[in-house]
């Protein structure tokens, strides 16, 4: 069973992150707020759900991203539970690049 995430601090950093207006912003704000380690184990997290979502391969996956085969069960498992949270940010930045062209 996964832990609950509601609480207040977890509130105010998600208010935090909202408020902020440019990857430079982000790049500041996750630079403080995060080691190396734990922002690039979420950004290959959330590549590995990109590669899964387009169907990739878990050889491909771990080739391309580093990610064990473990990480990547785990994320996958993630993709297929009620919160959907990962592909509602895939398709929202697919839309904007699509857009952009």
């Amino acid at each position: 069973m996964r832990n609950d995430i509601h609480s207040e601090a977890v509130e105010d950093l998600f208010e935090a992150i909202l408020s902020l207006e440019s990857k430079e912003e982000c790049y500041a704000f996750f630079k403080d707020i995060c080691t190396v380690n734990e922002l690039l184990s979420v950004a290959q997290r959330f590549h590995v759900g990109e590669m899964l979502l387009e169907e990739r391969t878990y050889k491909e996956i771990s080739a391309v991203t580093g990610a064990s085969t473990t990480t990547i069960s785990r994320v996958n498992r993630l993709l297929n539970d009620d919160d959907q949270g990962i592909e509602m940010a895939y398709e929202r930045i697919k839309g904007e690049i699509r857009n952009d062209q």
